[in-house]
């Protein structure tokens, strides 16, 4: 899992906007690798702040959520690119970037940033789970945007971090003075 001052440093290390974008979809949406290399122009409703997963794991389909701050990066790059359809982030003759390929722009990033721990994009998606349980959000939700069909696999996703468990408050510190009296 990342820190969010290590996702800011992979953001600034990534080396050409089209990796930034990238790395910014596999942050804010949790997508899978796979799924990010095979999206399509198509499948982003920009206005409403989602992008459809066709064909997902098990073959399901699914919603995901995009920033407002990508979607600004997402008009700037079909606009300059030239892409209206398709693969959104297209390799060689048209053909979906490869994982691989993705999994070097990531690695890459982390390199230049000076993280010292394995950055995978896999990595990026448990980031996303896990800052969004910090923040509050429903685990049902998040396991709905992850795809999962489990809660159980929701929770392995959703690490608690040493700050969040100093920041809880004891039952016993909640009773008022009347009570404890």
């Amino acid at each position: 899992m990342l820190t969010r001052e290590e996702v800011s440093r992979l953001l600034a290390a990534a080396t050409h906007s089209k990796s930034k974008l990238l790395i910014e979809l596999l942050y804010s949406s949790g997508l899978r690798v796979s799924e990010c290399t095979r999206l399509k122009v198509e499948d982003l409703e920009m206005g409403s702040k989602i992008a459809w997963v066709r064909g997902g794991k098990g073959g399901k389909d699914r919603m995901v959520i995009l920033s407002e701050r990508l979607i600004t990066h997402l008009r700037e790059y079909l606009s300059a690119s030239g892409i209206s359809l398709g693969f959104l982030f297209p390799g060689k003759e048209r053909k979906p970037l490869t994982v691989r390929n993705v999994q070097s722009i990531v690695s890459g990033a982390a390199q230049r940033a000076g993280i010292q721990k394995q950055v995978t994009p896999h990595k990026l998606r448990h980031s996303f789970a896990t800052h969004l349980r910090e923040a509050g959000e429903d685990l049902r939700l998040i396991q709905e945007l992850l795809g999962h069909s489990s809660i159980q696999t929701t929770e392995i996703y959703t690490h608690v971090s040493s700050e969040e468990k100093r920041k809880v408050t004891s039952p016993l510190d909640r009773l008022t003075n009347t009570e404890t009296k």
